[in-house]
C-alpha cells in the first residue's frame, strides 16, 4: 500500500490508560504526528492523561467542559448505564467536542484506544456505529487497537494510514496490549479501572438528589457530592456531615457564604453545611444532627458554632443521635 507524502496529524482522545497510550504508538509507527486531548468535569480528571502525556512526549490539552456536559447528562438521548453514566452519549460529545478541535488545529482525523468488544456496553459494534454518527464526525474516527475488526475509515481509504499496520484485538481479554506495551518500552500505566464517578452507586444517588430539588447548582454543588454524608430532610433542607478531616476541609472550601449556613464544633468532630438554606428551624435541625456525629454523648448540650449568610453565631443543642437521621441518609 503507497501512503501519501504529506504528513499526517491525528488528534486522539486520551483517558490516560494503556489502551490509550498503544493507540498513539501505533499510530507514531506510521510517521504520523499525533497529539492528545482530554476532558474534565467534577466527574472525572485529566490526571492520568496528563501523566499519560508527560511519559510519552505527546502534546496535550485539557478542556473542562462541566456545563456543555450538564445539559447532555440531564437527558442522555441513548440513556443511561446502570447509575448516572450515559456512556454512549459522553463519547459522542467527546468526540464532537475533539472533531471541532480537529478542524480548527487541521488535523486529519480523530482516534482512540477503544478496544471492541472490551466493554459490553459501550463498546460493541452498534456501540461505536451510535457514538461515530453521533459525534457529527462519522468515517473521521479511527479505533487503532480494533481497525482491522471495523470498518474502512476516511484516512484509510485516502492512504493516510495503513490499515495492515493496525490491529484486530477485539474482547475483554488485555493480553495482546500487554505484550504490545513491553514492545513500545511502556511500563508504567495505570490499571484499567472506572474512573467516572457517574458509574459509582453511592455518587449517582446524591447526583439524582441534586437534580430533582437543586434546579440551580453551581460547580461546587457537584464536588461536594464526593464528601461526607448528604441527608434529604425535605426539598428544602439538605445536610451535609463530614466523616473526616479531609471532607471537613472540602465542606469549609465549598462553604458559599451568601447562600449557605456551617457548622462547627469546640470540640474535635464533624463540619457540616446546611445548603442554600439559613431558616431558622433548619438551622437548629442541622447543628443537632452536626453534634449527633460528634462523640458527646446523647442527650448532652453541645455548644455548636454557626456561619449563616447574615451572621457568625452560636447556638446549644441537644444532639440528635446518627440512627434518628439514617432514613434520611441518600
Amino acid at each position: 500500500m503507497v501512503l501519501t507524502q504529506r504528513k499526517v496529524r491525528a488528534l486522539g482522545l486520551c483517558s490516560g490508560g494503556l489502551d490509550s497510550r498503544l493507540a498513539a504508538e501505533l499510530l507514531r509507527l506510521q510517521q504520523i504526528d499525533v497529539a492528545w486531548i482530554t476532558f474534565e468535569t467534577p466527574f472525572f480528571s485529566a490526571a492520568k492523561a496528563r501523566e499519560a502525556a508527560l511519559q510519552q512526549k505527546i502534546p496535550l490539552t485539557v478542556k473542562r467542559i462541566t456545563t456543555p456536559y450538564l445539559q447532555m447528562l440531564k437527558n442522555p438521548p441513548c440513556g443511561y448505564g446502570r447509575y448516572m453514566n450515559p456512556c454512549l452519549d459522553c463519547h459522542a460529545l467527546m468526540f464532537k467536542l475533539a472533531g471541532d478541535m480537529m478542524l480548527k488545529k487541521k488535523f486529519d482525523f480523530l482516534f482512540s484506544g477503544e478496544v471492541l468488544g472490551q466493554r459490553p456496553m459501550s463498546q460493541t459494534k452498534p456501540s461505536l456505529r451510535y457514538v461515530e454518527k453521533h459525534s457529527g464526525f462519522e468515517g473521521y474516527i479511527l479505533r487503532p487497537l480494533s481497525a482491522r475488526k471495523l470498518p474502512l475509515t476516511i484516512p484509510e481509504k485516502e492512504g493516510k494510514v495503513d490499515r495492515e499496520q493496525l490491529m484486530d484485538i477485539t474482547g475483554r481479554s488485555r493480553k495482546t496490549q500487554i505484550r504490545l506495551a513491553e514492545t513500545f518500552g511502556i511500563t508504567n500505566y495505570p490499571a484499567p479501572a472506572g474512573g467516572c464517578l457517574l458509574t459509582d452507586k453511592g455518587y449517582s444517588a446524591r447526583l439524582k438528589d441534586l437534580l430533582k430539588y437543586q434546579k440551580n447548582f453551581l460547580e461546587k454543588d457537584l464536588e461536594l457530592l464526593k464528601y461526607g454524608r448528604h441527608f434529604r430532610i425535605n426539598p428544602a433542607i439538605k445536610i451535609i456531615v463530614g466523616r473526616t478531616q479531609k471532607d471537613n476541609k472540602q465542606i469549609e472550601q465549598k462553604y458559599e457564604a451568601a447562600s449557605d449556613t456551617m457548622f462547627q464544633l469546640n470540640i474535635p468532630g464533624p463540619t457540616a453545611l446546611l445548603v442554600n438554606n439559613s431558616e431558622k428551624q433548619s438551622v437548629l435541625l442541622a447543628a443537632a444532627i452536626c453534634a449527633g456525629y460528634s462523640r458527646v454523648p446523647n442527650n448532652e448540650p453541645i455548644e455548636v458554632k454557626i456561619f449563616s449568610p447574615d451572621k457568625h453565631t452560636t447556638t446549644t443543642v441537644v444532639p440528635i443521635a446518627p440512627a434518628e437521621v439514617q432514613q434520611f441518609l441518600i
